[in-house]
This record gives structure tokens, C-alpha cells and sequence, in this order.
């Protein structure tokens, strides 16, 4: 075959393979919205997610040295010319569904915090059953098992026209230091807070001084002593919608740093299983105290165990009552 005949032929197919596409999707285009944007490969996309692990997170960040939970793949498939939405809600409404059991690397997997309803955070799927997303509650670009996942997923979509997707062999990315910020921020609310060691417990305290505190008195003076962070007098829900609308924050126990906020629901019992069955997402939030690290918790809750105090976390009705943590900023 000539040359020429071989470029007709091939420039005729994939003219042929686009509008087959287009029409398939009711008009709408799935993978490349037209000839003029290019299409990147999986391992493009993975190779270029890999190496952005460790990078910090910040809310509605696109790169590239910061990163919201969208922003991660708006940049990466952006970086191949191929303009996808720039919020969660907008790339889960394109692409092309897949069923978790066809998902192939280079997908967008879509995440709930209960596994049902509208995604709340997305990653990018590597292959091999791993993937990556910018982590509100770690404050950076990590690399998971999707297996631990599984049960929040909530969608997967496509964006790449291939075949086969095969995972790059790439060395592991360089692991980023930790945020040595966060942990000097910690130790400065720990360290305000522990001026207050001993302070009698009250109620309801007016918070205009400083003889006796409720649970969220204290909190706020650490936080408005340590940090100059004035998270208002409400009490400790307040605190946490201050949280969740000013800073950072988790579900999980394990991503908490030093000097979070720890957020509890009401005592029903010492032991765990007086918690079975209990939802912690849709109890109100009655506590609120701040994690030391070490799985400590620095706090004040009754006039009987001496006001302000340190106690452990795990293995008691602190962690059975476990709503959310984190941090206003």
C-alpha cells in the first residue's frame, strides 16, 4: 500500500471512529470532545498522578504544587490538552460510566463518606487496585488501596479512548516530608491548652473568664491563644461547622493530626458494643476536645473527673462516640 493511500485510509477511520463516538453518547462527546483535543494514554495519566503524590492539599486547588480533590485530575488530564470539568459535581455529570468491575487505570473513581448519594471526594485510578487523591484530612496528594474504598465508591468515570489500559512500570514516586507547619501549629494549641490543666468544669460557662470552662470554653481559648484563630463562642457543633467551612477535616481517626479538634456524640455506655449499629454521621455532635497525639486527647467534660485533664483515646467511649476531627485553617 502507498503512503498516500495509507494516510486516507487511516485519516478516514478515525474521522469515521469520532462520529460513531459523538453519536453513541446522545451528542455528546465521551472521551475527546473533538479532533482538536488530543487524547493521553493511561500511562501518561498515571505516570503524571504518581509523581504528584505528596504534594499539599488546598481546596479548590489546580496545581501545581497545590491540589483540591477535582483540581488533581483537571490538571492532570489537563497537561494533555484534554479540558476537563473543574468541580466534582461536574466531572461525575461526563465521561462515560463504568462499572467498578471494568474500571481501567486512568479512570476518575468518585467517593461519599457513607457510599451513597452525590461523591464528595474523587482520585484517579492507577491500576493494580491502588489510586490517588488530594486528602483533605492528610493535607496532600496520596496513594490508597482501593480495597480499603470499596464500600464508599460511588461511581467511576472515562475519559480516555483506549482498548487496553496497562499501568506504567515506573519506579515509586518520592515521598514528600510531612507538613512540619501542621505539627508546629499542634504543639502551639497544645501548649495553650495545657495552661488550663486542672480548670474546674462548668456548664454552659459564660466564656467571659477563665475560672471555670465547659468543653468548648476550653477549646476555644486554645485555639484563640495558640493560633490567634477566633472560632466564635458558640459551643461544639458550632465549632465543628467552623471547622468544616474554614479548614480541613476527617471522618477517619487515623488521619488526625496534632492539635485537631476531635469532635464526639453523646455518652450512651463505656463499652464499644453499647455503640453497635450506631451511625456516628447522623448523631449531633455534644463534645469537642483536642488530639495530642500519641492517642491522647487534651479536654474538660465533667465537674467529677477534675476539669481539664488528659485522657486516652483509644479502647474507651471516646473512640466508640468518634464523629469527625480537624482543624479551623
Amino acid at each position: 500500500m502507498m503512503k498516500r493511500d495509507w494516510i486516507q485510509k487511516t485519516t478516514v477511520a478515525v474521522m469515521l471512529g469520532t462520529s460513531l463516538l459523538f453519536l453513541s453518547n446522545g451528542g455528546q462527546a465521551i472521551a475527546a470532545s473533538s479532533s482538536s483535543q488530543p487524547a493521553a494514554t493511561s500511562q501518561q495519566i498515571v505516570s503524571l498522578a504518581q509523581s504528584l503524590v505528596g504534594k499539599s492539599y488546598q481546596f479548590g486547588a489546580v496545581g501545581p504544587t497545590k491540589f483540591g480533590s477535582a483540581g488533581l485530575a483537571t490538571y492532570v488530564y489537563g497537561q494533555f490538552q484534554m479540558k476537563l470539568g473543574d468541580t466534582i459535581a461536574k466531572l461525575y455529570g461526563s465521561g462515560k460510566s463504568v462499572s467498578p468491575d471494568q474500571m481501567k487505570a486512568g479512570d476518575l473513581l468518585f467517593f461519599s463518606t457513607n457510599g451513597k448519594g452525590a461523591p464528595s471526594f474523587m482520585g484517579i485510578y492507577l491500576g493494580n487496585g491502588k489510586f490517588v487523591y488530594s486528602s483533605q484530612g492528610e493535607k496532600k496528594v496520596v496513594e490508597k488501596k482501593l480495597a480499603d474504598y470499596t464500600k464508599k465508591l460511588v461511581g467511576v468515570r472515562s475519559f480516555l479512548n483506549e482498548k487496553e489500559i496497562t499501568p506504567p512500570k515506573t519506579e515509586a514516586p518520592v515521598k514528600q516530608p510531612s507538613d512540619n507547619n501542621i505539627e508546629s501549629n499542634g504543639d502551639k494549641v497544645i501548649k495553650a491548652g495545657k495552661k488550663y490543666l486542672g480548670t474546674p468544669y462548668e456548664y454552659g460557662s459564660s466564656r467571659s473568664t477563665k475560672d471555670t470552662m465547659d468543653c468548648s470554653e476550653f477549646t476555644m481559648w486554645a485555639y484563640k491563644e495558640g493560633l490567634g484563630i477566633d472560632m466564635g463562642r458558640g459551643g461544639a457543633k458550632s465549632q465543628a461547622n467552623f471547622v468544616k467551612a474554614n479548614g480541613h477535616y476527617t471522618y477517619d481517626k487515623s488521619q488526625l493530626k496534632k492539635g485537631d479538634l476531635v469532635f464526639f456524640m453523646s455518652y450512651r455506655g463505656w463499652k464499644q458494643s453499647d455503640y453497635k449499629g450506631v451511625d456516628p454521621l447522623k448523631q449531633s455532635i455534644t463534645h469537642v476536645g483536642i488530639y495530642m497525639g500519641d492517642d491522647k486527647l487534651l479536654q474538660t467534660y465533667s465537674k467529677e473527673s477534675g476539669g481539664v485533664k488528659i485522657t486516652d483515646f483509644s479502647n474507651t467511649h471516646w473512640e466508640y462516640r468518634f464523629v469527625m476531627g480537624g482543624r479551623p485553617y
